[in-house]
């Protein structure tokens, strides 16, 4: 079995689709799915997914990309994630890839969001692109690893990775470990402990080979399973088993 433990399916890509989905999910062995929040808007629609379908859950964040949106605050983050189905904060962090100039609001909107996860005892997902340094240090500096949580997508270096688990978080391979441009990606997943992974899709993006272009999701999970397992010589029952563990392990609340 697998688990994705980062995905989108509230988004209109995948409106009216859901039953199909969900039948190549149990079809593909992929038991749950962890569908994540990017702003407190939709963020409704994330929860009656959780609610309606037993083996979907639930986040509450504020995606860092999302300027033009409700702000939120520490005490609105814990109100909304005391709820069975809600999981985690997130998704959180920094993005310096896609926006530029004074980010001095997404820093404080990544603080936030670590001390509502400590607050409410819940675990973090933190995405960053090319602000490693930026995240690590915030992480430290608001005690992120009191909270744990998993670096989500991830793309940096093995030492950037090593940070990361050294503050008690996870590391999580999506599709991109199977492009043919992922060299230096692969030799991270195949290096990080078996006992700190997560896989997942980010869908409706980076679908992985053979999928490539298409619209992701859930069931595509065991293609980056599979890759994982090439790369480390076992199965990907192995790379399965492993990391649904793990999932459960750190969203303890997903065990209730």
């Amino acid at each position: 079995m697998f688990v994705d433990s980062h995905c989108h399916i509230n988004f209109p890509d995948f409106a009216d689709k859901l039953p199909a989905l969900f039948e190549r999910m149990a079809a593909s062995q992929v038991s749950h799915a962890l569908c994540i929040s990017v702003e407190l808007e939709k963020f409704p629609e994330v929860r009656a997914l959780a609610e309606a379908h037993p083996n979907v859950f639930a986040s509450v964040g504020v995606h860092p990309d999302h300027e033009d949106c409700t702000e939120p605050s520490v005490d609105e983050l814990v109100a909304l994630a005391d709820h069975p189905r809600v999981v985690a904060i997130g998704e959180t962090g920094l993005d310096y890839f896609r926006l530029s100039g004074d980010l001095e609001w997404q820093r404080e909107r990544f603080r936030t969001h670590i001390r509502a996860a400590r607050a409410s005892g819940k675990p973090l997902i933190i995405h960053t692109r090319a602000a490693a340094d930026d995240t690590l240090a915030i992480m430290r500096e608001e005690n992120a690893g009191e909270a744990g949580g998993v670096m989500h997508c991830f793309t940096e270096s093995l030492a950037v990775a090593e940070a990361a688990i050294e503050l008690g978080f996870y590391i999580s391979f999506s599709g991109i470990v199977t492009f043919k441009n992922a060299a230096s990606l692969r030799e991270v997943a195949a290096a990080v402990p078996l006992e700190r992974m997560l896989i997942e899709t980010d869908s409706p993006y980076l679908a992985p080979v053979p999928h490539r272009g298409q619209t992701n999701e859930p069931g595509f999970v065991k293609h980056v399973a599979e890759e994982i397992a090439r790369l480390r010589g076992t199965t990907p029952e192995i790379i399965g088993a492993a990391t649904t563990e793990n999932f459960f392990r750190l969203f303890a609340a997903a065990r209730a």
